[in-house]
């Protein structure tokens, strides 16, 4: 592939400022990697072409100024359920195929302003509900590592441009993992921010999440590199009127010291993969070679956390669900029906359950003081087989057993990175690093530290096997 779609945003970024490319070369190597893999992955629904390269040119021409701007000229891509204006936000959903934003969401509007320029949009599954990425209108989204298997979701689009050299960063959003899975799958790095740091806005949404369960959602940035995150967090954060839970909090805090790295290799009710349990390891060691003090930790009450996650969002949803019928496909409306019966959403008060909720978070503060970070499994399996999840009975079980490690970022609200890690069987390997609420820092600062001392995966040519 062209030597610019191996580069980070951040280099790009830097050489472009530097007068080494201009943004147009630099947006006509994503078009054309776009055309070269794109229709093996199928992880890009629209490009953006002609508004893509007029904005490169102006890039090009800027005043000085202009191009003091972090992300000048450096193209990205957008997840289909993020306001863009003059495209719709489709949801991956037929009846929302034309459903055009009438303003930019927030953090659109915030990558614009620094400098980054729209270059495509990005497949997910039917309105984001499932871990897996396909629907009717824009089909199916392949594993790049191997195109049997899941991407992930519901950013698997988003996560496959960038895995294999179409996008060098890009915007999706986690509720139940939606950032991190896909991450996992296609050996990519993400961010969930601290719920409450980076603002949700989008015009088109389907069913209702329910204001409980808005506590549980964030944007955040996608990328293959640490330090893309670290600058893409720095860009979309911060309070937006339209978002009221958003507040505006310093990116980051004071240093712990000693810094001190919990290792979860052990998930109840789960058995970790020996990739992963590898991952994890050898991460833990790297950090310990870099001074931090690792020991094997037990994250409190992870079944509990699973069930307030999950009656939470489900109530949320209840008074929804009858009206996604009517624009789901039968298959994602039974597999929600599932799994709602490993759950009580209604069994009984929800401010109970929020209390609960409460009552967890100060329970993981305390634990998340103790440790500056905590390592573990991003998922607690290997990707599975395309439509795995969607099999009757045992497809919702896969599902809440693949999210055990996963809810807590959105249950409690902390901030959860994905890291890719390395190769295994031919597969991507990774961990995930959680910190306590508003230090995002500290897993941004795990991972850059990880990250130093591991081989970079991605990106990487489809295999169409």
């Amino acid at each position: 592939m062209n030597e610019l779609c191996l580069r980070s945003a951040t280099e790009l970024a830097a050489l472009i400022s530097r007068g080494e490319v201009s943004s147009r070369e630099v947006v006509e190597a994503h078009l054309a990697r776009i055309a070269e893999v794109n229709d093996d992955v199928n992880a890009i629904t629209l490009t953006l072409e002609e508004s893509a390269l007029k904005q490169a040119d102006a890039a090009d021409t800027a005043d000085a100024v202009e191009r003091l701007r972090p992300l000048h000229g450096v193209p990205y891509t957008i997840k289909e359920n993020i306001d863009l204006v003059g495209t719709p936000t489709t949801q991956g959903l037929p009846s929302l195929a034309d459903a055009i934003p009438s303003s930019n969401s927030p953090i659109v509007d915030r990558m614009n302003s620094a400098g980054a320029i729209p270059i495509a949009r990005t497949n997910l599954p039917e309105a984001g509900l499932r871990i897996d990425t396909e629907n009717p209108l824009r089909g199916r989204t392949f594993n790049p590592w191997d195109k049997n298997l899941t991407p992930g979701g519901s950013s698997g689009g988003e996560a496959a441009a960038i895995a294999t050299g179409m996008s060098p960063m890009g915007l999706g959003n986690d509720i139940g993992g939606s950032l991190r899975n896909p991450a996992y799958c296609c050996g990519i790095a993400s961010l969930k921010p601290t719920a409450g740091r980076v603002p949700f806005v989008v015009e088109s949404e389907v069913g209702g999440l329910g204001a409980a369960s808005m506590e549980f959602v964030s944007d955040g940035p996608m990328a293959r590199s640490v330090a893309d995150l670290r600058l893409g967090l720095s860009i979309i954060a911060g309070r937006h009127a339209k978002d009221p839970r958003t507040v505006d909090v310093p990116l980051t805090g004071p240093l712990p010291s000693p810094l001190r790295a919990g290792i979860v290799t052990s998930i109840p009710g789960c058995e970790l993969p020996p990739a992963t349990i590898a991952a994890i390891e050898r991460s833990g060691e790297i950090l310990s070679s870099q001074g931090w003090e690792v020991t094997t930790a037990e994250p409190p009450e992870l079944e509990r956390v699973l069930d307030v996650w999950g009656n939470i969002l489900l109530e949320g949803m209840a008074d929804g669900l009858e009206e996604m019928s009517n624009v789901l496909s039968p298959e994602i409306h039974q597999q929600l029906i599932e799994v709602e019966k490993y759950f009580n959403p209604g069994s009984g008060s929800l401010n109970a359950t929020l209390g609960e909720r409460q009552r967890l978070r100060g329970i993981w503060s305390e634990f998340l003081t103790d440790y500056s970070v905590l390592l573990g499994p991003t998922w607690t399996n290997l990707p599975f087989p395309c439509n795995a999840d969607l099999v009757p009975v045992t497809g919702a079980e896969l599902v809440i057993d693949t999210l055990r490690f996963i809810v807590p970022g959105n249950a409690l609200g902390i901030p959860g990175l994905a890291l890719p890690t390395g190769v295994s069987e031919g597969l991507a390997t990774g961990i995930q690093i959680y910190a306590d609420l508003w230090r995002d820092d500290l897993c941004l600062l795990a991972g850059e530290c990880i990250e130093r001392a591991v081989d970079t995966i991605t990106p990487i040519d489809p295999n169409t096997a």
